[in-house]
């Protein structure tokens, strides 16, 4: 018995360049209900190459929904119709036969397109490099592992630092805020003791290059919530106010 198979109509965002203008390209696949939806992308570029075509470029590394870099827009949502998903952990199963599916890269000018459904999100990496991270010695993981935390406190840490960076909350907001993220990256340090020594420096630094950067302000729609893989609550974005506005305080500097 042969295997049921989905005819669909993929609709792919192709550009060659972050000058170039783009277009959506039309391709038709037979694709198996178990495929996920990388792997119906990996099939459509061998079959692009065997007849010595161009194949869509895309990013994908872990493809177990961690790493964050298969991000892309499904029929107009960040990674795809499901909620608390990344893109390579959809399924075919989720469309109908005939479907027509637009395929796109994230939308936000500090994601330049590198190339078809590849943006550059060195932004972020620019952010984190500014001051997500703990920078002073606190010791051996024994030493770490003896310092007393409330398991509410905690947990919301653990949360937080379930952001995998991949952009999505950047791509859902009308005004491409990456507070959602930097909200995150903060919150999962200044929730923890061993983030205490550096917690208003790094928040200062952090939304400074966020700023620099040409990110929006947060748009207060909750979309970067409800289109984010790991479910990130804006709560941390009330933190982050709260923090920033602390720093301030703190180093007097109130322009």
């Amino acid at each position: 018995m042969s295997e049921h198979k989905l005819n669909l109509k993929l609709m792919i965002w192709k550009q060659s360049g972050p000058d170039v203008k783009g277009k959506f390209q039309e391709y038709k696949v037979s694709v198996s209900p178990d495929s996920s939806f990388l792997e119906i992308l990996d099939d459509l570029n061998d079959s692009l190459e065997r007849s010595n075509k161009e194949p869509v470029t895309f990013e994908s590394d872990c493809r177990e929904g961690i790493c964050g870099t298969c991000g892309l827009v499904i029929n107009g949502l960040p990674h795809g119709p499901l909620s608390r998903i990344a893109t390579c952990q959809l399924h075919m199963r989720h469309f109908k036969d005939g479907d027509t599916v637009y395929v796109e890269p994230f939308r936000a000018n500090t994601f330049p397109v590198i190339k078809d459904l590849m943006v550059d999100r060195s932004a972020l990496d620019r952010i984190m490099h500014a001051g997500g991270f703990i920078s002073i010695n606190t010791g051996g993981v024994p030493d770490a592992n003896e310092i007393p935390i409330p398991k509410e406190i905690s947990s919301f840490a653990f949360d937080a630092a379930a952001c995998i960076g991949c952009g999505a909350c950047v791509a859902a907001c009308k005004n491409s805020s990456a507070m959602l993220f930097v909200s995150a990256k903060v919150s999962q340090f200044a929730l923890l003791p061993q983030g205490q020594p550096e917690r208003y420096q790094r928040v200062e630094k952090m939304i400074k290059v966020m700023d620099e950067e040409g990110f929006g302000a947060c748009s207060n729609t909750y979309a970067c919530e409800a289109e984010c893989p790991k479910g990130i609550s804006v709560k941390n974005i009330a933190r982050l106010n709260r923090e920033y506005i602390k720093a301030k305080v703190k180093s007097h500097n109130l322009d």
